[in-house]
């Protein structure tokens, strides 16, 4: 079995190494044929590393040491810090270290919970767009009812987009999906109705181009109360649109799970007989937390990036190397660029 190594930025998000540095000695733990290169300070690397039970001449240490790098960064790109700052400010930080291994070919992907529009921008510049490709594209899993996962994209990389992008999506994420299905995905467009009448001109015309397009599964377009019902295997929308559906939909799911909670830890009898009656569907509905799905694919890139959430906790982050790990594997980039000039070749 070939080895997959993973470039994984430390110091990104709210809570760095204290987070990172755990999640990869789990994923290490989980994913035999893992390697990672941890880039970061490398004081506040070694000093978890260390809290994690790491250390010289530990079982731990025996088991991994082989499989895993520590790359020592000076910066950190700060999570206020501006695209355009962040590539004139860049050098020696931890992100782009991490991209730096991926253009190399040191790292078959990088994970990073940091900076959002930063790790676009270095990405973007270091990495190259796929020919064929305007913008790249951020998208992630979301549960569905019947246990399955839908993966919806744009989630904010481009806050408004033309028909010309969301059909760009629309193929990126089709050959993303199927490497986790292996089968056909089902393409739907998010709008207002299911109706052609309905929706803006640029999710009209994209719907145009779909339906014209046999390399695409497309399905007629989704109303947002249906993201759930398994209708679809991939939702396209803007970035806007997506971000705003995916904050509302962990927001809501958040919000249940705590009161769920809550009540059933309540000492009336109230929370007796919930305990008694509910306490497998809270285990159910706990399965929809966000962090469960974490780790939105940079779509669209000649190499794989993997964006974790800023507050993302250990399991969450352990997640997000999976799906780097998944990718590697499928060798994503290459799909969606065969996919790519299968369309090119029907529009021509």
């Amino acid at each position: 079995m070939q080895d997959i190594t993973v470039a994984v930025d430390a110091m990104g998000g709210d809570f760095g190494p204290r987070v990172t540095v755990p999640a990869v000695v789990q994923a290490l733990l989980h994913f035999p044929d893992l390697k990672i290169v941890l880039v970061g300070d490398n004081d506040a690397v070694n000093q978890q590393l260390l809290a994690c039970g790491y250390h010289p001449n530990s079982d731990l240490e025996s088991k991994l040491a082989d499989r895993l790098i520590v790359q020592h960064s000076q910066h950190v790109i700060s999570n206020s810090l501006k695209p355009s700052q962040a590539l004139r400010k860049s050098s020696g930080t931890s992100m782009a270290m991490s991209i730096d291994l991926v253009a190399n070919a040191k790292a078959g992907a990088l994970v990073s919970s940091g900076n959002t529009g930063a790790l676009m921008a270095l990405s973007r510049r270091e990495l190259s767009l796929l020919p064929g490709i305007e913008r790249p594209a951020l998208v992630s899993a979301m549960p569905t009812k019947q246990g399955n996962n839908a993966w919806m994209l744009d989630l904010g990389a481009n806050i408004v987009s033309d028909e010309e992008a969301l059909f760009q999506f629309a193929v990126m994420g089709s050959a993303l999906a199927e490497q986790h299905l292996d089968r056909p995905a089902r393409v739907a467009l998010l709008n207002i109705g299911v109706e052609d009448i309905k929706g803006v001109a640029s999710v009209k015309r994209c719907a145009e181009l779909l339906a014209r397009t046999n390399s695409v599964n497309y399905i007629g377009y989704i109303e947002a109360n249906k993201l759930f019902d398994d209708i679809a295997d991939v939702i396209v929308c803007d970035g806007f649109t997506g971000n705003s559906c995916l904050k509302a939909s962990e927001g809501t799911a958040q919000f249940f799970i705590e009161k769920l909670t809550t009540s059933m830890m309540s000492s009336s009898i109230k929370g007796w007989i919930g305990r008694k009656l509910f306490s497998g569907l809270l285990k159910e509905v706990k399965a929809l937390n966000p962090d469960q799905y974490n780790g939105a694919s940079l779509l669209g890139l000649r190499g794989i990036v993997i964006k974790s959430h800023g507050s993302a906790d250990v399991s969450a982050v352990v997640n997000a190397i999976g799906e780097a790990v998944h990718e590697v594997k499928r060798q994503v980039p290459s799909r969606i660029r065969d996919r790519l000039e299968a369309v090119l070749l029907e529009r021509h």
